[in-house]
């Protein structure tokens, strides 16, 4: 280690002995007093009688002498009496190049077994979002892969986007997909609240294994609500300190609602009032602050963030999707009905928008997308009359039309999770929609690699 990385490493120590006591143990916070402490501090809470157990909390709340903190992991063992020091103003983790292809807790601890990562520089998990006059013009295509969103909902680089569903419906799958088919130089995913079995099956089914230029951040159900809570923005942090690399990151996070339930649990330990579904104020707050970081950023490296919302009972009036819809440049919707008729993804296309689509694509591509969903709409319509027979075909001549691309339609918007389709790939087969304009020319507005693992 050499002298400037021990300098780094030897101010995040606090060296006195000044320390304060527990004076009160509840299931989700603790009070303590002796401290002079700011909301954000991070205290180490060491036990009288068993110097080893010990664990981290941050200040959430101040009154007058008392001070209130929500641990980071369980509590179980300690006393009124136990000792508190602080360790740290504000929270902080060690990042360097090395996360890549590691498996991590929100500290930036290995899960995955492989050794100990060296750390380069701390960065703060709490930043301000990009500011609004520094935020760059998304001007070029960001491809995924997935026929349906490429072609209907094309996403672009520094776009956030969320992945609305039910459970059970296929988001993990989908940003699998994402993951593996997108050419970001670096990819950061996030899996807050899940439960732990995913966090393999994930590695292993969804990634195949294969986690190059890829962090995984991991806060899993059974960590308290403070770290699932500062996991995200821990993530979001990783993610900011390649983008100021000048690098393009592609961030996914699984799922708002769990961060969101967090926030609840500690909002409601503090006495804030219930809202909506029992959601408190600073829950709505909060999304903002972690979602308008990621972007496009004038002189660095970009973000484009993927957000999971699980919508409960398919609702999609439920607070957390409609603030979430709110905040973000777009919404995928999944639909449990397409599951039912084995279509996947089960994008469900007429209810999922991309508000930056228009701008990064050609004329002609955005006549066809029109056109596909105008004709899948007329479908979905006329579904019932065409499943009794009792449409009579001359009738109305675009669905007719309709009708002669049902099975087109049908295959374009279905995807085996193994494929793969190139950007170009996608447009020339969407451009069959409309026999009257000509194929398209290759868009310059996609400057991104070749994938070696093109379907």
């Amino acid at each position: 280690m050499n002298l400037e990385k021990l300098r780094q490493k030897v101010s995040k120590e606090n060296l006195t002995s000044i320390f304060g006591e527990i004076t009160r143990i509840s299931a989700t916070n603790i009070e303590i007093r002796g401290l002079k402490t700011g909301v954000g501090d991070i205290i180490k809470l060491v036990s009288n009688e068993d110097e080893n157990l010990q664990t981290l909390a941050m200040v959430i709340e101040v009154k007058e002498q008392l001070s209130y903190l929500s641990p980071f992991s369980f509590i179980e063992g300690f006393k009124i009496g136990d000792k508190a020091f602080m360790t740290d103003s504000g929270m902080h983790i060690g990042v360097s190049d090395e996360l890549l292809g590691r498996v991590v807790n929100p500290f930036m601890h290995p899960k995955d077994g492989k050794g100990t990562i060296e750390v380069s520089k701390f960065i703060p998990i709490m930043r301000p979002p990009i500011d609004a006059m520094k935020r760059g013009l998304i001007d070029k295509v960001f491809p995924v892969g997935i026929k349906s969103i490429d072609a209907l909902l094309t996403c672009g680089v520094g776009q956030k986007l969320g992945i609305f569903a039910g459970s059970g419906v296929g988001k993990s799958t989908l940003m699998g997909m994402i993951v593996k088919n997108s050419k970001a130089d670096i990819k950061v995913v996030a899996l807050i609240g899940e439960r732990g079995r995913e966090i393999p099956e994930f590695i292993q089914k969804n990634l195949g294994g294969k986690l190059d230029n890829t962090v995984l951040i991991v806060a899993t159900s059974d960590d308290s609500a403070l770290m699932r809570k500062y996991g995200a923005f821990c993530a979001m942090s990783v993610a900011e300190y390649f983008k100021e690399q000048g690098k393009d990151v592609l961030f996914i996070m699984d799922s708002i609602t769990r961060f969101a339930m967090a926030q609840r649990e500690i909002g409601l330990a503090l006495g804030e009032p219930p809202t909506t579904k029992g959601y408190p104020p600073s829950v709505l707050s909060l999304l903002p602050q972690l979602m308008e970081r990621a972007g496009k950023e004038e002189g660095k490296g970009t973000i484009t963030a993927f957000f999971t919302v699980l919508v409960d009972g398919d609702d999609m009036s439920d607070p957390i999707a409609d603030q979430s819809r709110s905040i973000l440049d777009g919404h995928i919707v999944l639909s449990r009905d397409l599951t039912d008729l084995g279509i996947y993804p089960p994008i469900n296309i007429q209810n999922s928008a991309s508000r930056v689509m228009n701008d990064i694509i050609s004329p002609e591509h955005k006549l066809w997308a029109r056109k596909f969903k105008r004709l899948n709409s007329l479908l979905k319509e006329n579904e019932v009359l065409l499943r009794i027979g009792a449409y009579q075909k001359g009738s109305d001549k675009e669905l007719d039309e309709a009708i002669n691309k049902k099975d087109f339609m049908e295959k374009f918007l279905a995807q085996n999770p193994e494929e793969n389709f190139e950007f170009e790939e996608t447009i020339q087969t969407l451009s069959q929609i409309d026999v009257n304009l000509p194929p398209p020319p290759p868009p310059a507005s996609v400057a991104i690699l070749p994938n070696p693992n093109q379907h």
